[in-house]
């Protein structure tokens, strides 16, 4: 039987996708699970299994080409003894499960008919107008949103162009533009100059820390906190956490769950802006900034607010984990509310991060260093002592948060942490 791999629907918000690598090739045997290629979406790199057992016949699809969702990409032959990739019955299957859906990767859960495929498949946009949508940088959840006048609602050239007169200047995506590289080596030619054309997650992420800066004005105030009691906690029950949890415990979760009971009480810093509107929400989706393999990337803890200092420290860890394993789908990484980044990992004491959009705020941490410290005894005495200290950043919007408010909540952070129960730790 011929099996048809076709391009999955990696989230509800994916509509296309990159092939980076073909992993097999041509004529070599695979095995059911077993990952076949690797594709990139405007969201997130993702190895695909292979949904059967057999002969990978041909690829028609080749590497760095753009195919919309639900395209057929490659056969694979389970007869093994046909040989022939034009043999047997074919069968559409999907290449990876529809995260969307929440449905298993594996068994009859991956079995999509290409009926099912054609109602899944986002609304039709003409050559035309899809080049100028990529010229503009309109992103497909922006184009989704257009009204259309055609026959059918179909979007014409006229209601694109409409659209660009009355968007306002801040909401534009500066795209990165392509670049002949034969001609840019004639202006720096090899041994001296390496040319190395971005791949899809850097354009992407270039894309968006651009627009990130266009569409809201960055302020960043930094504070100083001591850690010194959390980190001797740390050290003291570092062994007892693990065998009680199965996971290591690092100095994440303490900042995470001070900075999801900050925002409890500052919620707009936990908000996003439309146009005029502040979207408040009750809900707390936090964003951990990871270095992944493949470049920076952002999952998403969701409903933070509703999770104990254990149950925080589990997700902390499983979305890093997967991360940098390259498990994560489409849908971890959207609808946060308000990320962390961690330079002090990589030893930087001070850094100014950028607003993660369409977030009202980021807090970046520092690395922890001893430093001596003046402070008062019992007596109001001045005593200098060696402490644990550590810098904190958050830049915030200032369309909608006011150096007050910012100040405030990182003062409660500096507070939460600096006086922390330790006895939410461990039960």
């Amino acid at each position: 039987m011929r099996v048809e791999i076709i391009m999955p629907k990696m989230g509800e918000s994916i509509f296309e996708g990159t092939i980076i690598r073909w992993i097999k090739k041509v004529g070599e045997k695979v095995e059911k699970e077993e990952t076949i290629l690797e594709i990139s979406t405007d969201k997130v790199d993702s190895e695909i299994p292979s949904p059967a057992q057999g002969i990978l016949t041909k690829i028609l699809i080749q590497e760095q080409q753009t195919v919309p969702v639900g395209t057929v990409i490659a056969y694979v032959e389970t007869d093994l003894s046909a040989g022939s990739e034009t043999a047997g019955h074919t069968e559409v299957v999907s290449a990876a499960k529809d995260f969307s859906e929440g449905s298993s990767a594996s068994g009859s859960n991956i079995l999509l008919h290409a009926q099912n495929q054609k109602q899944d498949r986002h609304r039709f946009y003409s050559p035309l107008v899809k080049m100028i949508a990529k010229k503009e940088g309109i992103e497909l959840n922006a184009l989704d949103k257009i009204a259309g006048s055609g026959s059918h609602g179909r979007v014409t050239k006229q209601d694109i162009v409409q659209y660009l007169k009355l968007r306002p200047e801040t909401t534009k995506t500066y795209c990165i533009r392509a670049v002949d590289i034969s001609e840019l080596n004639k202006k720096y030619p090899e041994p001296k100059y390496c040319l190395v054309r971005m791949d899809n997650m850097q354009k992407k992420m270039a894309e968006h820390m651009v627009r990130s800066v266009s569409t809201s004005p960055h302020v960043t105030i930094i504070d100083e906190v001591d850690l010194t009691e959390i980190v001797k906690f740390r050290l003291s029950i570092l062994q007892q956490f693990e065998r009680q949890t199965n996971f290591k415990l690092t100095y994440m979760p303490f900042f995470a769950f001070a900075v999801v009971s900050a925002l409890k009480e500052f919620s707009i810093v936990n908000s996003s802006l439309e146009g005029d509107v502040i979207i408040y929400k009750n809900f707390i989706n936090l964003g951990l900034a990871v270095a992944a393999p493949n470049g920076l990337i952002v999952p998403v803890v969701r409903n933070a607010e509703e999770k104990d200092f254990i149950s925080l420290a589990g997700s902390l860890t499983d979305v890093a984990v997967r991360a940098r394993a390259k498990k994560l789908s489409p849908d971890d990484i959207v609808n946060g509310t308000f990320s962390i980044t961690n330079y002090g990992i990589f030893g930087s004491i001070i850094g100014t991060p950028i607003i993660n959009q369409p977030q009202a705020a980021i807090l970046g941490l520092g690395a922890i260093k001893k430093r001596p410290m003046v402070l008062s005894d019992d007596a109001g005495n001045d005593v200098i002592d060696i402490r644990s200290m550590i810098y904190l950043t958050l830049t915030f919007d200032h369309r909608i948060i006011d150096g007050a408010i910012g100040g405030q909540c990182l003062s409660r952070i500096k507070w939460l942490l600096e006086h922390f129960n330790f006895q939410l730790v461990l039960k």
